[in-house]
């Protein structure tokens, strides 16, 4: 029995559109609500929000009965995490900051088992094989793996033909809010120069024949994203939607008792 199909993978591959949305809320209660909802992908998030490998896996568990796809962003990209994160089940790894081909490679080898890269071959003990019932996982494991790379700064973006050129690199991500502050434009991805270093990114991931992603909340810049040919674009995300529906009820329910 070989590792289970990654369908998120192969449909970027063959660019077909996937639509997500960002998990920060930390929780599988939110995580099962945001994978009835309809998005292709959701992104459990281990940089910017309050999750560790328990919680993690307690959301990989929960999307694991839902259509939507689990992607996983560590904290940062080191072998030792990247490893964990692989044999609680993670498919699909979106890295932030990578900065160089030789970083990207690194994370190429991260997710390859010997003698090929570096994975530590600890599948026995491992909820990605199943615990030992899929008996092909070894040999079969990194056809499945999807490996994002999120260029978010103007070293990453100087980079980004070496890091395209990189095999193993299934997609690359570019995330406008770092780099609208490495631009000097902190708190400002929609200032021009950002949407335009963005997009002139995007056509050179598309070119490069390696999937093209990106979180926006500007419709806009999402539909020019797709135009480009973008194939995972993140459209919401579930705090910000949480919290701005939460005070646009509390600003009703005011304004209709109170009259305020």
């Amino acid at each position: 029995m070989p590792a289970p199909h990654n369908s998120f993978k192969h449909a970027i591959a063959n660019g077909e559109l996937q639509i997500g949305c960002w998990m920060g809320l930390a929780d599988p209660y939110i995580a099962e609500i945001s994978a009835g909802a309809g998005f292709d992908w959701l992104l459990i998030d281990g940089e910017h929000a309050p999750n560790d490998l328990r919680s993690i896996v307690a959301q990989l568990q929960v999307l694991a009965a839902r259509d939507s796809h689990a992607v996983v962003r560590p904290p940062i990209g080191e072998t030792w995490i990247i490893k964990q994160l692989l044999d609680a089940g993670a498919q699909t790894l979106l890295v932030p900051m990578v900065e160089s081909a030789a970083q990207a490679q690194d994370l190429v080898d991260a997710v390859t088992y010997p003698p090929h890269g570096v994975r530590g071959v600890g599948s026995a003990l491992a909820r990605a094989s199943d615990f030992s019932g899929i008996g092909d996982y070894l040999t079969t494991a990194r056809n499945e793996i999807c490996l994002l790379a999120q260029v978010e700064n103007q070293k990453g973006m100087s980079e980004l033909d070496r890091i395209l050129e990189v095999d193993g690199i299934d997609g690359v991500f570019i995330g406008p809010s770092d780099l609208a502050a490495d631009m000097g434009f902190i708190g400002q991805a929609g200032a021009a120069e950002v949407q335009a270093a963005v997009l002139g990114a995007m056509e050179k991931i598309v070119a490069s024949g390696k999937a093209a992603g990106i979180l926006t909340l500007d419709k806009d810049l999402q539909n020019d994203c797709r135009e480009i040919g973008a194939t995972f674009i993140a459209t919401e995300i579930d705090v910000t939607l949480f919290a701005r529906n939460m005070r646009s009820a509390s600003n009703e329910a005011r304004q209709n008792l109170q009259g305020e």
